[in-house]
């Protein structure tokens, strides 16, 4: 029988002159940089999901835009099938405060650094994809 799990989380950034920066944390747990997500607790819905995985590993209180939402499917464990949800969301504080048990390290970095820094293919197309939508919102 297949297991089914659910995670959600977010591509944070901020915007500063024009250029936007993403937040990028180094997981204890295989020591990959990737996004803060987590798992769905019952009764959660995604965003709130996101807003508390977020704020439990870096601190940080951030305004989620779920007209972006994006998601990624894939087998972590034989009879597991994971998906997890993205959304963008906006930072206004930069000071993190890493949740020590599960994250080593955290960067803001801006698009193409945090574009060769992501461990996974599908967080390179993840964070891709949050760009060209930031890009075009701007552009409204």
């Amino acid at each position: 029988m297949q297991v089914q799990e659910k995670s959600c989380g977010a591509v944070v950034y901020y915007t500063d002159h024009g250029e936007n920066h993403y937040l990028l944390i180094c997981h204890r747990n295989g020591g990959h940089w990737a996004f803060a997500k987590g798992h769905v607790e019952a009764g959660e819905t995604e965003i709130e999901t996101a807003q508390r995985e977020i704020q439990e590993e870096t601190g940080l209180n951030v305004t989620i835009d779920p007209r972006f939402r994006t998601s990624v499917s894939y087998s972590p464990s034989p009879g597991v099938q994971k998906e997890v949800v993205y959304f963008v969301a906006l930072s206004d504080q930069l000071t993190v405060t890493q949740q020590i048990e599960e994250v080593t390290n955290v960067l803001w970095l801006p698009y193409s650094l945090a574009l060769e820094r992501l461990t996974y293919e599908n967080d390179r197309d993840i964070l891709t994809q949050a760009q060209q939508y930031l890009l075009t919102k701007e552009g409204e």
